[in-house]
C-alpha cells in the first residue's frame, strides 16, 4: 500500500513516498523536491553472522544522466564506475548513517540512492541523505535513526539552508550538515576565512531544520514501518575474563605509553602474545579468539579514555593542547615546479605543486552541468605509510580526503585571471600516525608557494578529537584534544579538522561518534583548533611566507592579453588556420575566450613574447606609414603580394620593390621570403599598397620599427 508524507520546505513540497516503487526491497522510498528525484533503496543479507565487530554496510549513491536530460559525453554512452562527485556523496550518507547500525545485528546491508529526475536547480544530494535515512528507518533493518542532512551556505550575509546551485556558487560559506534529532553527527564544507562564531550560528540552523526532517520520517515509519529483524547476540562469553584481565590490565597500561606509534604497537602486541600463549587452549576456539581480542581493544580504550579524563595525560605524554613537534622544508625535487616535505610528529606528507596550461583543466561532466577547473589536489595514502602490506591504488578513502584538503586550499589559490596556470597539487603521504589530510593541506601550502603561486594567504590545517564522559550532556566531563594521534581517533569520540587562514576557516569536517556534541564542546573545540592553527602557521611561515619570485624554468610560460571581441574571428581565421599558423612559427599554443581574453602558453619566456606581438599584430589595424615584417606570397609581373598580418596581405608594386629600376620582381624578392615593407596607404577599397623598405630613401625619419616616415620610393621622384 502506497503512503507518502509532505513537508514544506522554502515554499516547495518535499515528499516521501514508499509502497508504489521498488516493493522487494527491505525498504525503499522515494524523495521528490522541486523537479528533483530520488530513490533509495535498502537491503540486507538473509544470513547473519554472529560476534561480528564492525558493520558490513555498503552506501553506493549513483546519478543517471537521463535525470538531466544528458546523454554521457565520450565514447561509452552508459553509466560506469562511480565519479568522484558520486563517491563524496556516499561518503556523505555512509559517515552519520553507520554508527547507528547495530553491529550485533551480523548482516550485510546495502544502501543504493539513485538520482532519477533533478531540475539542475536544487541539488539531489541532501535529498539522498534523507531519502536513505527514510528507506532504512521504515525497513525491517534494525537502525537508531533517523538521521538527516542540509546544506548552509551563507550568501550576501545571510545563512541560507538548502540553497540552490545560484546561491552556492556566490556563498562565502558551504557546508553540508548531518544529525539526528538529538545533535549533529557529521558537517563537512569550504569557507572564505569565515569566523568561529559564524560557524556555530550555522550549525544550530542546521540542526532546527534536521529536527523537522527526522520528525517527517518518523511519520512515514508510523503509516508504513516494517517489524524490526532480531540482533544475533552473543550466546557465549571469554572464559577466564576477569583473571585475564587483572594480569593484562597493568602491562597493558605499560605498553599503552611508550613514547612511539611503533613502539606501542610493539609493546601492546607483545602483552596479547604472552596472554594469547597463556591461555593457547582456549583460544583454539575461533569464537574464543575474537572474544580476547575485543576483550583487550575494551582495555586499551578504557586506559586511553581515563587517563585523559582523569589525568589529563595522552597516550604520547602531551597534554591535551600541545602540538607534535613540526618540520617543514622546501625545494625537495628538482625537476618539479614546486615541492614541499611537511612532517608534524609520526605523520608526513610529501607535496608537490605542478603548473599546466588551460589545456590540463579538469572537464566535469555530469547532471550539475559541464564544467572546468583549474585547481586540482590530489591524495595518495600509499600501505607503506602505516607499515602494512596492502594493495595500491584510490579508494573512496583517497577521494574523500583529497577533497577535505582540496577544498581548504581552494579559496586561497588565486583566480585564473589573476595566475593564468592550470594548478594540479599532489599529496603523497609517506607517515601516517593522524590527521594526514590536514598535513596535505600544510603541506599544499608550502609546495604552492615555493612554485610561485600567488596564494592570497597560507593555509594549515589541525585535527582535533573529544573524549567524553558518559553521554557528553550537562555536567558530563569532556575534553578536547589537539592534533590527535591515530589511536586517539579510533578510541575517541570525535574526529573534528579545522583548515584556515590566521583571519578565519576555510576548510571544516566532523564526525561523532556519539549522539551529538553541545555547543559549549563545539565552541571550545573550535576555539582551540584556532590557537592550534595559528601556531601551525607560525612555524610554516618561518620556512615560506610568500610566494616565489619566479615560477620554476620547467613550468610553461604563459602570457595573457586582451583584444577586442571582434578581432577573435581575424585571430582564429578560417578554419582555424591563422591561430594554427601562429603556434607552428612560435612553438606556443594559444587559447581564446569568448571575452576577448588570449592566452599563450610557450615552453621559454621569448616564444611566448613573440607570439604575443604577432596576436596584438593582428588584433590591431594596418597602421599607414607603419614597417611590418612581411612574408612574400604570391608573385605577379607587376609586383609581389606580401602578408604583413595573418590574413592580411598588400601589394608591394614592382616600382617599389627598388631605387633602380628591374626588369622583373624576381630579381629582388622570391616567394615565402620574410622582408620589411612599409604600408603607404589604405585605398577606398580597402587595398594595402607597400613598399620594399630597402627602396626607402635613407635620408627619411625613422619610424617606431626603424624604417623611415613620410619618405617617398625613389622611383617615384621625378
Amino acid at each position: 500500500m502506497m503512503q507518502k508524507v509532505t513537508l514544506t520546505v522554502a515554499g516547495k513540497e518535499l515528499i516521501l513516498e514508499t509502497g508504489r516503487i521498488a516493493k522487494q526491497a527491505n525498504g525503499s522510498v522515494f524523495a521528490q523536491y522541486a523537479g528533483s528525484a530520488v530513490i533509495a533503496t535498502v537491503c540486507s543479507s538473509s544470513e547473519s553472522v554472529e560476534g561480528l565487530d564492525y558493520v558490513p554496510l555498503t552506501v553506493d549513491y549513483n546519478e543517471k544522466y537521463y535525470a538531466a536530460g544528458k546523454i554521457p559525453g565520450g565514447f561509452i554512452k552508459r553509466e560506469s564506475r562511480p565519479k568522484d562527485k558520486e563517491i563524496l556523496v556516499s561518503r556523505l550518507i555512509d559517515r552519520p548513517m553507520r554508527p547507528l547500525f547495530e553491529k550485533s545485528f551480523g548482516r550485510e546491508i546495502q544502501l543504493i540512492p539513485t538520482t532519477l529526475s533533478t531540475d539542475q536547480v536544487n541539488p539531489p544530494d541532501i535529498l539522498a541523505i534523507i531519502a536513505s535515512s527514510a528507506a532504512v528507518h521504515i525497513s525491517d533493518i534494525p537502525f537508531n535513526g533517523p538521521v538527516a542532512g542540509v546544506r548552509v551556505c551563507q550568501v550576501d550575509g545571510q545563512l541560507v539552508v538548502n540553497p540552490t546551485y545560484e546561491q552556492i556558487e556566490k556563498s562565502t560559506m558551504e557546508i553540508v550538515v548531518a544529525g539526528t534529532k538529538d545533535g549533529i553527527t557529521m558537517v563537512e564544507g569550504g569557507a572564505k576565512e569565515v569566523s568561529e562564531e559564524l560557524m556555530i550560528e550555522a550549525l544550530d540552523k542546521a540542526h532546527a531544520m534536521i529536527k523537522e526532517f527526522c520528525a517527517l520520517q518518523e511519520k512515514l515509519r508510523e503509516l508504513a514501518g516494517k517489524p524490526k529483524l532480531p540482533l544475533n547476540a552473543l550466546s557465549y562469553s571469554l572464559e577466564n575474563v576477569d583473571a585475564i584481565r587483572a594480569a593484562a590490565f597493568p602491562k597493558l597500561q605499560t605498553a599503552c605509553f611508550l613514547p612511539t606509534k611503533g613502539e606501542r604497537h610493539d609493546g601492546i602486541k607483545a602483552v596479547k602474545t604472552e596472554f594469547a600463549a597463556q591461555h593457547a587452549a582456549q583460544l583454539e576456539d575461533e569464537k574464543q579468539k575474537k572474544l580476547f581480542d575485543a576483550l583487550f581493544e575494551d582495555m586499551q580504550y578504557e586506559i586511553l579514555r581515563s587517563s585523559i579524563l582523569n589525568n589529563g595525560k595522552r597516550v604520547d605524554g602531551r597534554g591535551l593542547e600541545d602540538i607534535r613537534t613540526i618540520t617543514c622544508e622546501t625545494d625537495i625535487l628538482q625537476r618539479t615546479h614546486g615541492s614541499a616535505l611537511f612532517t608534524r610528529g609520526e605523520t608526513q606528507a610529501l607535496v608537490v605543486t605542478t603548473l599546466g596550461t588551460v589545456f590540463d583543466e579538469q572537464i566535469f561532466d555530469d547532471i550539475e552541468g559541464d564544467k572546468r577547473e583549474n585547481f586540482m589536489l590530489h591524495y595518495n595514502f600509499p600501505p607503506y605509510s602505516v607499515g602494512e602490506v596492502g594493495r595500491m591504488g584510490t579508494g573512496r578513502r583517497e577521494i574523500g580526503h583529497g577533497n577535505l584538503a582540496r577544498r581548504s586550499l581552494e579559496a586561497m589559490v588565486p583566480s585564473k585571471e589573476d595566475f593564468p596556470y592550470t594548478v594540479r597539487v599532489v599529496s603523497e603521504i609517506m607517515e601516517s600516525n593522524g590527521s594526514s589530510s590536514m598535513a596535505s593541506v600544510c603541506g599544499g601550502t608550502l609546495a604552492m608557494l615555493h612554485a610561485g603561486v600567488p596564494m592570497k594567504k597560507p593555509v594549515a590545517g589541525i585535527a582535533m578529537g573529544l573524549i567524553t564522559e558518559g553521554k557528553a550532556g550537562p555536567g558530563d566531563r569532556f575534553a578536547v584534544l589537539s592534533d590527535i594521534l591515530g589511536e586517539e581517533d579510533h578510541l575517541g569520540d570525535m574526529d573534528f579538522k579545522v583548515a584556515g587562514t590566521q583571519d578565519g576557516i576555510t576548510g571544516f569536517q566532523m564526525d561523532i561518534k556519539i549522539a551529538g556534541v553541545s555547543s559549549e564542546i563545539m565552541r571550545k573545540a573550535l576555539d582551540q583548533a584556532k590557537r592550534g592553527r595559528l601556531h601551525i602557521l607560525s612555524i610554516m611561515n618561518k620556512c615560506i611566507s610568500r610566494p616565489a619570485d619566479h615560477i620554476s624554468e620547467y613550468a610553461p610560460k604563459i602570457v595573457t592579453l586582451r583584444i577586442d571581441i571582434d578581432k577573435i574571428g581575424a585571430l582564429i581565421g578560417p578554419g582555424g588556420k591563422n591561430i594554427k599558423a601562429l603556434c607552428e612559427q612560435y612553438s606556443v599554443r594559444i587559447n581564446t575566450e569568448d571575452d576577448g581574453t588570449v592566452t599563450i602558453f610557450g615552453k621559454n619566456t621569448k616564444d611566448a613574447e613573440d607570439a604575443k606581438v604577432a596576436v596584438m599584430g593582428i588584433a590591431s589595424d594596418p597602421e599607414i606609414n607603419r614597417v611590418y615584417d612581411g612574408v612574400v606570397k604570391r608573385i605577379m609581373d607587376f609586383g609581389a603580394f606580401v602578408e604583413i598580418l595573418p590574413g592580411k596581405e598588400g601589394l608591394v608594386h614592382i616600382s617599389k620593390l627598388s631605387r633602380q629600376r628591374i626588369a622583373q620582381v624576381t630579381d629582388v624578392v622570391k616567394e615565402g621570403q620574410q622582408i620589411p615593407v612599409k604600408l603607404l596607404e589604405i585605398d577606398k577599397q580597402g587595398r594595402l599598397n607597400l613598399s620594399y623598405i630597402d627602396a626607402i630613401d635613407p635620408n627619411g625619419a625613422s619610424d617606431e620599427r626603424g624604417g623611415r616616415k613620410e619618405e617617398r620610393p625613389r622611383n617615384d621622384r621625378r
